[in-house]
């Protein structure tokens, strides 16, 4: 023995970009995994329906405009008529408030009058009126989805 070690081929330099190769190549192999799952799974937003079932007719009064805060919108009684007008203004989406015959957004001043027309401020458009029909256990149903004209009524 002379005091020299045997060489068996391998370098310590070699020995660390073996290691950092096969490091990386793992990496790789389980980032493309990752990405194949991930693919596969649907990207798909759960929104709430559009459509809700409100009282009873009788449970509004005549003449009366409930607001029906969770749905943001304005239920119309009128006689045995009603409709349903929408309380997000066109503008930017806050919620407007009853002021005196008509509607107010208090963000940025947009006033609209009883039929939803807007008459001052920055809205583009009038609010809009959606179907309201009568459901299977005579509470009113609407449907957020189906815009009608303001002066389309459900009759009871």
């Amino acid at each position: 023995m002379n005091g020299t070690l045997p060489d068996n081929g391998v370098s310590r330099r070699g020995f660390f970009q073996l290691t950092l190769g096969w490091l990386a190549a793992s990496f790789a192999a389980v980032a493309t995994a990752v990405a194949t799952v991930r693919f596969l799974e649907p990207n798909v937003v759960f929104e709430p329906g559009q459509r809700f079932k409100a009282g009873k007719p009788d449970d509004y009064p005549d003449g009366s405009i409930t607001f029906l805060e969770a749905e943001r919108v304005f239920l119309v009684r009128r006689g045995n008529s009603f409709r349903c007008v929408s309380a997000v203004c066109t503008h930017l989406g806050c919620t407007v408030n009853r002021a005196g015959r008509g509607y107010h957004c208090p963000c940025h001043g947009s006033a609209f009058n009883e039929e939803g027309s807007v008459e001052s401020g920055p809205a583009p458009r009038g609010l809009a009126w959606f179907l309201v029909t009568l459901s299977k256990d005579n509470r009113l149903l609407i449907d957020k989805a189906q815009s009608v004209n303001s002066d389309k009524y459900l009759i009871v």
